[in-house]
């Protein structure tokens, strides 16, 4: 009998998806066909070295860097003869943006201005890349590498495609997202949200959403922008009063509460104000992070209270 895959075995115990999205304030995503190794960066067709400088930047900057392709068969194309998409996204709320481009070579995106990346300057990283222009819809990126966990490319790839067919130009197959066991999982630009279990008909449920300027709840890791504790914080809110508007929350302070406890505070676009206190709970269950690799305690967060402030 075949072992359950981690993501299996997630859903089989109902691990918590809330507040399980990696940090960053922005993304970079490069296209790159051909195969993908465990790390995509430094272990694909692209230059190693651009790859670990992507990483550098990236690290330094709060800025997640991927590789991308077009979902479906993939040409082990290292020329790239039509040039490379690149997509360049900032998520902080109310002030989204998402711009598009090509560039012949990839080393051309190290030319970015990152800290004005970091900072949400759209005109001084238009400035520093000058092919990029303002996407006119959003974009989905379906994590597929099945060098990375097997799970990903099982799951992720029949989302992507089934996706693409709905919604062509904006999906992408996205090297890594974190949080493999959630698979299928994906990151809409330019908000940052990221999502778990996904299927295709939700994959473009969330593409529609986000055109009204709102997102999907159900399978909602979290925001990017903020740390995780503050993502479960912000997540909390909006299930118990069904906030839904993309920009209409704001983490405004985010502060320890001692060890495994954080206090939040969030502030509506329409004014009201709410602190939640999260904590990290750990329960005896176990289950892998990933496929093959060892199993650990599973952990989440938990909103511990809420309340309204004026």
């Amino acid at each position: 009998m075949t072992a359950p895959s981690c993501s299996e075995r997630s859903d089989a115990v109902a691990e918590p998806l809330a507040g399980t999205s990696p940090h960053a304030v922005a993304w970079v995503a490069i296209e790159q066909n051909g195969p993908w190794g465990p790390r995509a960066l430094t272990d694909s067709h692209l230059d190693p070295a651009v790859g670990r400088a992507l990483e550098d930047l990236g690290s330094r900057h709060q800025v997640r860097p991927s590789l991308i392709r077009r979902p479906g068969r993939h040409a082990d194309d290292p020329t790239h003869a039509s040039g490379r998409t690149v997509l360049v996204a900032y998520t902080f709320p109310g002030h989204t943006w998402l711009l598009q481009g090509t560039v012949d070579k990839p080393d051309a995106v190290l030319g970015l201005d990152w800290s004005a990346l970091e900072l949400g300057d759209l005109a001084a990283v238009r400035r520093s890349l000058p092919s990029l222009r303002p996407a006119d819809r959003p974009h989905l990126l379906v994590c597929t590498n099945g060098r990375r966990d097997v799970c990903c490319a099982v799951k992720g790839r029949p989302v992507a495609l089934g996706a693409a067919v709905a919604d062509p130009g904006c999906v992408w197959e996205v090297t890594h997202t974190s949080g493999h066991r959630f698979a299928p999982t994906a990151v809409l630009l330019p908000a940052g949200t990221l999502h778990g279990r996904l299927d295709a008909a939700v994959a473009t449920r969330l593409l529609r959403a986000a055109e009204r300027g709102e997102t999907v709840l159900d399978g909602s890791r979290g925001r990017s922008t903020w740390s995780p504790p503050a993502q479960a914080a912000e997540l909390a809110v909006r299930e118990e009063y069904h906030v839904v508007e993309l920009d209409a929350l704001e983490v405004v302070r985010h502060e320890p509460a001692g060890e495994g406890r954080w206090t939040t505070t969030l502030r509506h676009a329409d004014g009201r104000c709410w602190e939640v206190a999260v904590a990290s709970q750990v329960s005896d269950v176990l289950r892998p992070e990933s496929c093959g690799k060892a199993l650990k305690p599973m952990t989440w967060f938990a909103h511990v209270t809420q309340g309204d402030r004026p």
